[in-house]
């Protein structure tokens, strides 16, 4: 009988040193973590996107970002590898569009797409870096590294009038394997160690180098300009924030938050053709991981724990409407989590197209 109850102490033993002891890939940094506003104020819950229209992709998946050229197509990145396109016709109609069409692969994972005035699509690709796409479709790499540092998470890309490209690199310790939910894996590390592994970058046409404007970033996310091109918006995931970043200038690289203690954590944003601007939340905040900020061990163990029991991301649909000031103008969400992982919304016409992380789909919902 005494050995029968030794078994289960021994298990209980067993588990414990487990997660106290067993290697993890991240060294976690205390921080103290904003309240959380949850869905209440500017944020209250609401289900102005229970209503979206979900348009197939034909066999793909991860519809991370969604971009407009100037006739009115429409490009989706997917998590193949392949950028696909809707006709403009299709994409403002009233009809829900018909599976789109393969016009492009980049060989890696396409994140951010952005067009510049020549036609030309720039894409954040998370394992290759920054890329430039003619109208034909075909590939170059313009930069796989920064100031001799290699781009390891390349998330999000935005166009100045100059030709001048800024991305953001995520995390320049966990980078985007490929391999299915890597970007996800690489995002959940980051977080977790909250080390200021992320960064802006600048790639210049004329000396066709990337140089690196401000680094410390705590996942350096989505990103847009400014009007005058001195300055970008950045969405600073593990610090549920936007921030502007000068990067003209001789305060280049200077950061001044501008809406900050989001309700979940903040992924690509978008300039509307009025100036204002467009961010995805792409889940709620999580609790524990919020309590655990002061605690590095915690954070450690929560790692150790197997990922199929490990807490998860809220299935929530959520987007935000600001301006440049970063002061709310609209809100929408969907608390049933119907098209979870929001990431992206592209204006086009009467349409907000909503990217996603996952899924065969991507989102539309009417202005």
């Amino acid at each position: 009988m005494r050995r029968l109850l030794l078994i289960p102490a021994a298990l209980l033993l067993a588990l414990v040193a487990w997660l106290a002891l067993a290697p993890v890939p991240v060294t976690p940094v205390a921080w103290e973590a904003p309240p959380d506003p949850g869905h209440t104020g500017v944020f209250a819950s609401d289900s102005l996107l229970a209503g979206l229209e979900l348009v197939p992709l034909g066999g793909f998946s991860g519809p991370e970002s969604v971009a407009r050229d100037a006739h009115g197509r429409v490009y989706v990145s997917t998590r193949e590898g392949a950028i696909l396109r809707l006709d403009s016709a299709a994409a403002a109609g009233s009809a829900v569009p018909a599976a789109p069409t393969v016009w492009a692969r980049t060989g890696g994972r396409p994140l951010g797409l952005a067009f510049g005035a020549d036609g030309t699509l720039y894409v954040a690709d998370g394992a290759r870096g920054i890329l430039a796409l003619d109208t034909l479709g075909t590939v170059t790499v313009l930069a796989d590294s920064a100031d001799g540092t290699p781009l390891m998470l390349t998330d999000d890309i935005a166009v100045a009038t100059d030709g001048r490209v800024y991305a953001s690199d995520a995390s320049t310790k966990f980078g985007a394997w490929a391999r299915a939910h890597a970007t996800e894996d690489a995002s959940l590390l980051d977080i977790v160690e909250h080390g200021g592994h992320g960064r802006l970058v600048e790639w210049d046409p004329a000396t066709r180098r990337a140089r690196i404007v401000r680094d410390g970033l705590q996942f350096a996310n989505g990103i847009a300009m400014l009007p005058g091109d001195s300055a970008v918006l950045l969405a600073e995931t593990g610090r549920y924030r936007v921030v502007r970043i000068a990067v003209q200038g001789p305060g280049r690289g200077t950061l001044v938050p501008v809406l900050e203690a989001l309700p979940g954590f903040p992924d690509n944003i978008t300039r509307d053709d009025d100036g204002t601007y467009w961010l995805a939340l792409f889940a709620p905040r999580n609790a524990l991981l919020d309590r655990l900020s002061g605690s590095p061990a915690l954070r450690r163990a929560l790692l150790r724990i197997p990922r199929a029991v490990r807490p998860r991301a809220q299935a929530y649909g959520h987007i935000v409407h600001l301006d440049a000031s970063g002061r709310v103008l609209d809100d929408r969400q969907d608390p049933t989590g119907r098209y979870p992982k929001t990431t992206d919304v592209q204006p086009v016409g009467e349409w907000l197209y909503v990217g996603a992380l996952d899924g065969p789909v991507v989102a539309r919902v009417r202005r």
